[in-house]
């Protein structure tokens, strides 16, 4: 099934509301940055797993979690944005729900997904991560 993508109408308030939120995470007001980001989730339709503005709203919202260390809470919203289309293939929600399970001490989690993220993005996509994660990673298996 493809990924439904939302009327050019809806759209446009999702994309504000977002720009909003970005704003909000570019002052590292990520509390606040979250609500934008769920302001704008709530404008798409149910099943929002069907909906591609849905994988990235939650990677946000998730995204906003982890930068406050709330890791439950980033973890919720990173398993959803991989049920959304191109979620499984999405090498910052594998890197993410990696982090988020290492941080839970989920350590066999953390090397599924982290490895994923690695295999998916490469090592590039690690460079602005705290060094502990690939460090993990290099320790488990050969990169």
């Amino acid at each position: 099934m493809s990924a439904k993508i939302l009327k050019d109408e809806i759209y446009e308030q999702v994309e504000l509301i977002s720009e909003a939120g970005n704003d909000f995470a570019d002052d590292e007001e990520y509390a606040a940055a979250a609500e934008k980001f769920k302001e704008a989730l709530q404008l798409v339709p149910e099943p929002k797993t069907d909906w591609e503005a849905a994988t990235w709203l939650y990677s946000s919202i998730g995204n906003m979690y982890f930068m406050l260390d709330d890791f439950e809470q980033a973890g919720e919203y990173f398993q959803q944005a991989i049920n959304c289309p191109d979620g499984k293939i999405n090498s910052f929600i594998q890197m993410r729900l990696g982090q988020v399970a290492l941080e839970q001490q989920q350590e066999d989690k953390a090397l599924e997904h982290l490895l994923k993220a690695y295999r998916l993005g490469g090592k590039s996509l690690f460079v602005e991560e705290d060094t502990k994660y690939l460090g993990f990673l290099a320790r488990r298996v050969k990169l």
